[in-house]
């Protein structure tokens, strides 16, 4: 892939203060695009606000040569998501990739977790991705219904935790799972506006993650950093990608994943409606048949 592979597009990158987001925002920057670098500038568990990170990473790209502007809006608010979309079409003259990437953690057992904790981290993940598409969705529309082509890209992110599951993270999971389905569902939609819809699954060392034993300890034999993400989803978001959409890709270090759905597995069929006692046979068969479930790093026992 040759460089400057994004030159002269117009990026925005969600929560790209720190971490992976930034990641992208440098990447994005280094190879010609006009990024709008959001970041509401909150603790990684969502509390406060501060203008500072988002400022420092666009005086980075402004220093490096490249061209970037600042966001601070909540993108969790229907209005601060419609804000940014805007933001980016003022001041570039339109918009042609978003990389949902914010995110906030308050991890707990099921057993722990409170209603704001639950809330809080889907607000973020879920609403906060589902309301930047419907916006930056909204704009491609009208410019195809003007007679105007698009050639857009949306990258999502997602987890390992939302499509393998992982104990402690019921509210961050149940998010990544539905914005792994948001993903397939808005490449569908949007096809005809001439739009693709990816997401990433990525694995990498960050303020979220910097104090989970395992990963550190991955940290050791493989590059964890956010920078090791970040070429494929400038790879997705260039001209190049035209053809993938609705995919997930799993990122970690310098392994791409495609990522395999749901699909139907072993199947029994009744010649009438069900009966406990049939049920009691036939259901423990097919479980038997079936693949297992992945673990957290998406290895199937005995694969």
């Amino acid at each position: 892939m040759s460089e400057a592979v994004v030159d002269g597009r117009v990026v925005v990158v969600t929560g790209a203060g720190n971490g992976i987001g930034r990641a992208h925002a440098l990447a994005f920057a280094a190879q010609g695009a006009k990024v709008v670098v959001n970041d509401l500038g909150g603790g990684r568990d969502g509390a406060g606000a501060s203008a500072g990170p988002a400022q420092a990473v666009v005086d980075e790209i402004l220093a490096a040569g490249g061209e970037a502007v600042a966001n601070t809006d909540d993108i969790a608010s229907w209005a601060g998501a419609g804000r940014l979309v805007r933001q980016a079409v003022d001041t570039y003259g339109g918009l042609d990739v978003l990389v949902n990437n914010a995110g906030i953690l308050r991890d707990r057992m099921i057993v722990s977790m409170t209603e704001r904790d639950w809330d809080s981290v889907i607000a973020v993940h879920l609403k906060g991705s589902f309301a930047t598409l419907h916006h930056a969705a909204a704009h491609w529309r009208e410019r195809a219904k003007a007679g105007r082509s698009n050639d857009a890209r949306v990258i999502n992110t997602t987890s390992p935790s939302g499509v393998f599951g992982n104990p402690g993270q019921s509210n961050y999971g149940s998010a990544k799972a539905g914005i792994a389905s948001l993903t397939v569902i808005a490449a569908a939609e949007l096809a005809r506006y001439g739009v693709t819809v990816n997401a990433i699954a990525p694995t990498a060392l960050t303020r979220l993650t910097d104090d989970i034993e395992m990963m550190r300890e991955a940290a050791t034999s493989q590059d964890l950093t956010p920078e090791a993400i970040s070429p494929l989803v400038v790879w997705l978001g260039s001209a190049a990608s035209r053809e993938v959409t609705g995919r997930v890709f799993g990122v970690v270090g310098n392994r791409v994943t495609v990522l395999e759905g749901w699909v139907g597995g072993p199947t029994a069929s009744a010649e009438s409606r069900w009966t406990q006692d049939e049920l009691t046979s036939a259901v423990p068969n097919l479980v038997a048949k079936a693949a297992p479930n992945a673990d957290a790093l998406g290895n199937r026992k005995g694969a």
